[in-house]
């Protein structure tokens, strides 16, 4: 059964940097696509960005491209979104989640291409 385990949140000023971690378990994850995530109070969860396993292709929302870097590590089966220069609108419920099997996706942003969710992080960003 595959387990996804993200860490790495918690409360930082305008402006900071935070790496959250996506540890995977249980499963094979070549020729899959690692997804991020977000949920802001009251909205609803959007796409932040995304890897395909072996790290070669990348996809990014427009509203973090620039600030938020994904990548991953194959052999510890981790992924990573590194956040800089952090927002008060960057304040969210961070998720990862592993896609369906074949790269690339259809549509790396669709919520119903991903196959495995974590938890969740909290990620909170004060001003």
């Amino acid at each position: 059964q595959v387990v996804l385990v993200e860490s790495g949140g918690g409360l930082v000023q305008a402006g900071d940097s935070l790496r959250l971690s996506c540890a995977a378990s249980g499963g094979t994850f070549a020729h899959r696509t690692m997804g991020w995530f977000r949920q802001a109070p009251g909205k609803e969860r959007e796409f932040a960005g995304a890897i395909s396993w072996g790290g070669s292709v990348t996809y990014s929302s427009d509203s973090v491209k620039g600030r938020f870097t994904i990548s991953v590590d194959s052999a510890k089966k981790t992924s990573y979104l590194q956040m800089n220069t952090l927002k008060p609108e960057d304040t969210a419920v961070y998720y990862c989640a592993v896609g369906r099997f074949g790269i690339p996706l259809r549509n790396p942003r669709d919520q119903d291409e991903y196959d495995y969710w974590g938890q969740g992080t909290q990620v909170t960003v004060s001003s």
